[in-house]
C-alpha cells in the first residue's frame, strides 16, 4: 500500500539518516516505526472498557428504582 504523510522536515532528515544507518529502506523504516507504536499502545475495546468498569462499580440498579419501575409496568396476560 503507498500512502502520503507530510512530517516535519527535521523528523524526516533524522528518520533518513537513521534508516541509511540501520540499512533499511525508507518504506520499511517507516513500517517498523508504526509497528512498534502501535504495540507500544495497545487499543481498548468498548467491552474491554466496559468490563473494567464493572470490575470496579457495583452494577446493581437501587432496589427503591427497581421498586418503581415495576410498579410503572401494567400486567399483562402472557
Amino acid at each position: 500500500m503507498k500512502t502520503a504523510i507530510s512530517i516535519p522536515d527535521p523528523l524526516f532528515a533524522a528518520a533518513e539518516r537513521a534508516s541509511r544507518k540501520l540499512g533499511m529502506s525508507r518504506s520499511q523504516f517507516y513500517s517498523e516505526a508504526v509497528k512498534l507504536f502501535l504495540k507500544s499502545r495497545p487499543s481498548q475495546g468498548v467491552k474491554e472498557a466496559l468490563d473494567a468498569v464493572y470490575r470496579s462499580e457495583d452494577s446493581r440498579l437501587d432496589p427503591a428504582l427497581a421498586a418503581m419501575q415495576d410498579s410503572s409496568l401494567e400486567l399483562e396476560e402472557w
